[in-house]
């Protein structure tokens, strides 16, 4: 078999990932098959007809150790949390680097660390505070590369540190812990404190010195201010943490405790604990879709559970010794968790003809969740019988647990009451992102985030033509019922943006009744939304029983969400020439307004000169020059051409700094601004130029500005250069293709080409 024939023919931005991402050294897809499947022809076969993915990491490594390369198969790991010292603090950040560089994410919890103002027996004498050692995770996190990706990083701290303030607000400032994902583990009696608008203690007790530092705070005002900082910056997000460890197979089990969650915040895993990822694709389990005897297929859907079961223990044998730390390898033998989810579930339902949210799609989530767990359990339980049962299982501890005796039938309990559990942990609702992109469904539990995106082409007369490229499911809807436009879909087409928050929650609160791990979410809402709506969403989302949720409004503050309407900007970047047809380049005259700066990077002095329209302080040339010690000239030289050569192109200074700031972290930058605290802003050359250029642009537009308000003109007799519109649109648009990225189940997403990042 061919991958277009896999992913069909049309599906071009599949194909691409396909090869970009999951595809190693030119492998024919049959090859690809027999690697990821690990010789296991009933998986196989499940993968085949779409009906289950293994998770990036396995798509991308399973087999390459035997080349040599040191890899995992884990997408995601707790490191141990740092204990209140310097030596844990940096041990800490050392497993990350080597954890990264095997390609794993992590999570991270800091509330062991004592708050600021704490005293310390050394030369400080008062500690800087938890939330100082954040920016040094952070570093790490940027620094180890993962064949062109960055490494994962989830920070938690519990909702009783005196130093929540501080982490609540950190990432108001763009330029801080720029590389991790935050969030608040939030215990039952703070939100009950919140409700009966009571005071509530933050408090911790150093050990080494016996002292205790507490701080009372107003719950109520405290979660205002959650709901404030998640309103505009998405951040940070929240760990209903009571739930997260009462609700799973192992609440009851005294050795285990939970030490973190993984970067998207769906696995909360030990000390040291890693899981594997796969998802079933609901969708395909719907038979004749769109019709009206339209129904799911339980009976296929549970074969495809317990298949799924067995494929992701070998791969957890398979992958033990490729675990990059001994702690790691000792906790995953010892408690053998494992990650199965979903995808598609949107799909599912207009497949269906069920309208995603109300009543009667809760329903057959209850039975699908249901028929999923009961599945999983019993496939764990007869891999036991065969295998054995992971190390630390207690059989009385688990059955007795809340979450085993709702979701199990008779049969299930007694075949584990006979041969134990081979895992610990069983589902998860990950992101899915990627793999769905790639088959072309919708992302785990999400709804269907748009009907459709905007795509731009360019005329053959050099004009900028949009038109709607419909997601798959509405494109297949529309083609079998003949529709002309999106506007005649019926009303079971609901999109992340039309769907009401409750049944948003509801939905996520029906799966979660049948997941041990947790579900990772972000509900998606208007720029309308307000900040007292945010309050009753996070207040409705521990009511229902979420183990975490997170919103992203539409504009806020924090960059990476696609806007999908046609609003114009209030005001339009100045560009340089005007009627410039289609690879016409605008000549510079002497005419121009020069400024520069001086710039210091992680290998020295940079020096950047600008020239500027005199007219409209539209951007036109810019030379670069390495100090004495600036590192290569060359390179300056050849991104000071493209820079100018794109800004006599008509490009706008937006764009073009944009593009910049996207280049991502330098480590002799890095390092240089760790140690010497001398740089200029940004974390490489690229992003240092583009902010000096935007510092600089914008103090011509002040001058500009001036001197149009006290009449003067003294360009009057200088001709004047066309100029052409800007292409902005006030979108955010992906760094490697240009088109809308949409923010989608904690990631942001290119449906452009593919390209990914899971914030």
């Amino acid at each position: 078999m061919l991958e277009k024939k896999w992913l069909g023919e049309e599906n071009q931005l599949g194909i691409d990932i396909w090869q970009k991402k999951y595809q190693n050294e030119g492998e024919s897809f049959d090859e690809w098959l027999h690697r990821v499947s690990g010789g296991n022809e009933e998986i196989q076969k499940y993968i085949e007809e779409k009906k289950f993915l293994f998770g990036g990491r396995i798509l991308s490594n399973r087999g390459l150790n035997k080349s040599g390369r040191k890899v995992t198969y884990s997408n995601c790991y707790v490191i141990e949390p740092p204990s209140d010292n310097i030596e844990s603090i940096f041990d800490c950040a050392k497993k990350l680097a080597r954890t990264y560089s095997y390609g794993g994410g992590c999570g991270i919890d800091i509330s062991n660390l004592s708050p600021k103002g704490a005293r310390i027996n050394n030369a400080a004498k008062e500690t800087s505070g938890a939330v100082s050692f954040m920016e040094l995770y952070s570093l790490v996190t940027g620094l180890i590369g993962q064949n062109g990706r960055r490494g994962a990083l989830m920070i938690s701290i519990d909702c009783k540190h005196p130093d929540l303030l501080d982490f609540i607000g950190l990432k108001t400032d763009l330029e801080k812990v720029t590389k991790a994902n935050i969030s608040i583990r939030i215990r039952d009696d703070f939100m009950e404190a919140v409700r009966a608008d009571k005071e509530y203690n933050l408090e911790f007790l150093r050990e080494e010195t016996g002292e205790k530092v507490e701080k009372l705070v107003n719950a109520r005002e405290l979660f205002r201010k959650i709901a404030e900082t998640n309103w505009d910056y998405a951040e940070p997000g929240a760990l209903f943490w009571d739930r997260v460890e009462n609700w799973n197979l192992l609440s009851n089990t005294e050795e285990f405790k939970f030490a973190g969650v993984n970067p998207c915040a769906e696995e909360p895993l030990p000390a040291g604990g890693s899981c594997l990822l796969g998802s079933i694709n609901l969708a395909a389990f719907v038979e004749d879709p769109f019709g009206p005897n339209a129904s799911f297929d339980f009976d296929g859907f549970r074969g495809c559970v317990e298949a799924s079961v067995k494929a992701l223990n070998e791969v957890l044998d398979e992958g033990l010794p490729l675990h990059p730390l001994e702690e790691q390898q000792k906790s995953v033998e010892r408690w053998r968790q494992i990650g199965l989810g979903i995808m598609g579930l949107a799909d599912t339902m207009v497949k269906l003809g069920v309208t995603y949210g109300e009543e009667e799609a809760l329903e057959l989530c209850d039975k699908i969740g249901f028929a999923m767990a009961d599945s999983a359990i019993a496939a764990s339980a007869k891999l036991a019988k065969e295998e054995g049962s992971y190390p630390g299982f207690a059989k009385d501890e688990v059955m007795s647990t809340p979450f085993f005796l709702a979701n199990t039938t008779e049969q299930t309990k007694e075949l584990v009451r006979s041969f134990g559990l081979r895992n610990s942990q069983l589902l998860t609702i990950a992101p899915t992102g990627t793999i769905s992109t790639m088959l072309g469904i919708s992302g785990g539990i999400e709804p269907i985030f748009a009907t459709y995106y905007e795509r731009k082409t360019e005329s053959l007369h050099g004009e900028d033509v949009y038109y709607k490229v419909y997601t798959k499911i509405v494109q297949d809807y529309m083609d079998k019922f003949g529709l002309p436009m999106d506007a005649e879909l019926p009303e079971f087409f609901v999109t992340a943006m039309t769907l009401g928050y409750k049944q948003r929650i509801e939905m996520q609160s029906v799966w979660q009744n049948h997941i041990d791990a947790s579900i990772s979410s972000t509900v998606n809402v208007p720029n309308s939304f307000t900040v007292e709506e945010t309050e009753k969403l996070y207040l409705y989302a521990h009511e229902k029983g979420l183990k975490g949720i997170t919103i992203y409004r539409d504009g806020c503050a924090r960059t990476g969400i696609l806007a999908i309407d046609d609003k114009k900007p209030e005001h339009e970047t100045p560009t340089a020439g005007e009627g410039l047809a289609r690879g016409e380049i605008l000549l510079v005259s002497d005419d121009v307004i020069g400024k520069k700066r001086k710039l210091m990077t992680g290998c020295g002095s940079l020096h950047c000169i600008a020239l500027f329209d005199p007219h409209n302080g539209a951007l036109l040339e810019t030379y670069l020059s390495k100090g004495s010690t600036g590192g290569c000239n060359n390179f300056m030289v050849g991104l000071s051409r493209m820079i100018s050569i794109s800004a006599r192109g008509g490009i706008d200074m937006e764009t073009i700094v944009d593009q910049l700031n996207s280049t991502g972290s330098c480590p002799s930058y890095t390092t240089r601004r760790v140690t010497k605290k001398d740089t200029s802003k940004g974390a490489c050359c690229p992003m240092a130029v583009g902010n000096a250029l935007m510092d600089m642009y914008k103090e011509i537009q002040d001058e500009l500005e001036l001197k149009k308000s006290v009449g003067i003109d003294p360009m009057k007799n200088v001709p004047k250069p066309q100029a052409v519109k800007p292409e902005t649109d006030g979108k955010v648009h992906c760094p490697e293709c240009g088109d809308p990225i949409s923010f989608e189940e904690g990631c942001n997403i290119c449906r452009g080409c593919g390209w990914s990042k899971c914030s």
